[in-house]
């Protein structure tokens, strides 16, 4: 059933909203849970679901992806399946950058038609959840449907950012709204379970996931060619035409990736006792780079609800509610809360610890620092006797190697936070 169907993971623009984190990278790129990228969510929730013929797209800052999916996806010479970047580029149909995901679907749309497939599937590079795209197929295909748009009920307060549509008795979409105001807010209201309803999730809000019989596709985006955006311009045309739409409600743990709050709380949540995304569920591991890291060591560290990855030597004191990425190094009597820690590329060498100086501290957090609300990039340097407390008590701002985002202290990647530095 997923033999005919090509996957495109849209991998965004600038992601302002994520910077400084999408500074030196692409959305999709942006690591996640200690060791993983947020591409990987998307692509293997496309391998658990039989789909292996997946592009993706992109076309700001996509060094790093690029890597990432070379060195991480490769199939062996008798499968077909494929994971490829399709960049932004000049054709002599197209001079522009993609102006939108409607737009970047359409200017590489004869690279996805070389496969002929009969269904496009189109997904985001920035989003956490685990979904069976088969089940959405099935549905998709019960239905006859043209076009299958993933949806899942929200409450009131987060409807506003989102797409939001109603169904009618069959299932089919008839009639959807892009991130309505908040006056016009309660005829928006949709039949939901009883569960749902009183969590008061009661409006259905598009999940940027969507299904598309590809002639249906090649029409829509061809037959307007003004039309640069799926959410925006391409659904609501689908909706108000005569083509079948259906809702696929999605059941369980869904979030955006699309702000630095957004990014923080999904990150901590993952060391959770009992998290929404369960990175230990069995047949949904998420796949990544398989780095053959050494174990990590820790001396005398009490650590309490947080995630390690490989490779780590900590001495820290205390690591609380945090995530460690691969390769962190923290000195002696250091103290880490609430705090995401993405690790480094390398590991320093005896002469370069041996050479640091006040100013230019050692790969990782020294010793002695308190950092607490903070969101650590990779390839950092902290010095000793640091002290990092985010809050509600500091305003947003850009420094030369942090910001404050939502209260939440991030050091961009290859940041130097020299000894003695007092960020609180």
């Amino acid at each position: 059933m997923m033999d005919n169907v090509v996957a495109v993971i849209l991998g965004g623009g600038a992601g302002t909203r994520l910077s400084p984190l999408t500074r030196y990278r692409s959305k999709p790129a942006v690591p996640i849970g200690g060791k993983y990228r947020l591409v990987d969510i998307p692509i293997s929730n496309c391998l658990h679901s039989g789909v292996r013929s997946i592009y993706v797209l992109t076309q700001f800052n996509s060094a790093s992806l690029n890597k990432h999916i070379k060195n991480t996806y490769s199939f062996d010479s008798f499968s077909r399946g494929f994971v490829d970047i399709l960049a932004a580029e000049q054709t002599p149909r197209s001079h522009q950058w993609f102006q939108g995901t409607a737009d970047a679907v359409r200017q590489t749309f004869r690279h996805l038609q070389n496969h002929n497939p009969d269904y496009v599937m189109i997904l985001s590079g920035d989003q956490l959840y685990q979904m069976d795209y088969s089940k959405m197929m099935r549905n998709h295909l019960e239905n006859d449907a043209d076009v299958s748009i993933a949806t899942i009920p929200v409450h009131a307060r987060d409807a506003t950012g989102f797409g939001i549509m109603k169904t009618d008795d069959t299932g089919m979409i008839s009639d959807f709204i892009e991130k309505p105001s908040e006056d016009v807010l309660s005829n928006w209201k949709s039949e939901v379970p009883e569960e749902q309803k009183q969590e008061g999730r009661e409006y259905l809000a598009s999940m940027g996931i969507y299904i598309f019989r590809t002639r249906v596709l090649e029409q829509l985006i061809n037959g307007n060619p003004e039309a640069v955006d799926f959410g925006k311009q391409i659904i609501p045309y689908a909706i108000t035409s005569n083509l079948r739409v259906s809702s696929y409600r999605h059941i369980g743990y869904w979030t955006d990736i699309g702000t630095i709050a957004s990014f923080y709380e999904a990150n901590l949540e993952l060391a959770d006792p009992l998290p929404q995304f369960d990175l230990y569920a069995k047949g949904k591991k998420i796949f990544t780079r398989p780095r053959l890291l050494p174990p990590s060591k820790l001396y005398g560290t009490r650590v309490d609800n947080s995630l390690l990855a490989e490779g780590c030597i900590i001495e820290a004191s205390e690591i609380y509610r945090s995530l460690v990425g691969i390769r962190t190094r923290v000195g002696r009597d250091t103290i880490i809360r609430n705090t995401i820690m993405m690790g480094n590329d390398y590991y320093p060498t005896i002469a370069e610890l041996n050479q640091r100086t006040p100013e230019m501290p050692s790969l990782g957090v020294g010793s002695n620092c308190l950092i607490d609300r903070a969101i650590i990039d990779k390839n950092v340097r902290v010095g000793n006797n640091v002290r990092i407390i985010g809050g509600d008590h500091l305003s947003d701002a850009e420094h030369e190697h942090y910001s404050i985002v939502d209260g939440i202290v991030v050091l961009e990647k290859n940041a130097v936070i020299p000894d003695e530095t007092h960020i609180e």
